[in-house]
């Protein structure tokens, strides 16, 4: 039984991916702030907490060692910023620095931790992003460029880790609680549940392609 760390699995996405790994048998380390019960069934252990916190990224590595070592982490954690989203002559440096540290220092940190455990078992990184990474939105200059960093540092570790997969994966527009924020006041009941791109994201963990760019619509829609 493989072990997934899935951050942020309380709502939205990595409450969907959660309950798929579950499901297919994956044992979990999940976390979240404002994580109060196990938000799925099967062998999971549910930790509240920040990612920005040294000594809970240090946790959440310790309890899937404990389980057998990590063969997933899932950065799925993170914040849009201010809603409405300033636009880039207005951004307030002192929150940019915030989106920053949760969106690209937090994940690149646990990565760090949990390198030599993934590295043994051959396991890879999935480093939930978003299409505003790789197109200029008016708008989104703060969460979109946080993204592409974290890509970017994603692309430069599978260079200098070939021993591990670290994969950009983007899930596309998805009715959650932060993309709600992103559009305050708009509907956005047109887009799809997180759970619709669960089970393209179990097939790339079966397909394991190299390190790299994945939009799971392109896993859903192959055949």
């Amino acid at each position: 039984m493989p072990v997934a760390i899935i951050t942020g699995a309380s709502r939205g996405l990595g409450f969907a991916l959660a309950g798929a790994l579950a499901n297919a048998g994956w044992r979990l380390v999940v976390d979240g702030r404002g994580l109060t019960t196990t938000p799925v069934a099967g062998e999971v252990v549910a930790l509240a907490g920040d990612v920005t916190d040294p000594a809970h990224r240090a946790d959440l590595v310790a309890a899937a060692d404990r389980l057998g070592g990590a063969d997933l982490l899932v950065n799925n954690a993170g914040i849009l910023g201010p809603s409405p989203q300033p636009v880039l002559a207005d951004y307030p440096l002192a929150v940019l620095r915030e989106v920053y540290e949760v969106n690209v220092f937090a994940p690149l940190a646990l990565a760090q931790l949990a390198l030599p455990g993934l590295a043994e078992r051959g396991g890879a990184i999935a480093n939930i992003t978003s299409d505003a990474a790789v197109e200029p939105y008016p708008g989104w200059g703060g969460y979109g460029s946080a993204k592409a960093a974290i890509e970017h540092a994603g692309r430069v570790l599978a260079a200098e880790r070939p021993d591990v997969r670290v994969w950009a994966v983007d899930p596309g527009d998805l009715r959650t609680r932060m993309h709600q924020e992103a559009f305050p006041g708009e509907d956005i009941s047109d887009r799809p549940l997180p759970e619709t791109v669960a089970p393209a994201f179990l097939r790339l963990l079966a397909d394991r392609p190299p390190s790299g760019r994945i939009r799971l619509a392109d896993l859903a829609v192959r055949t």
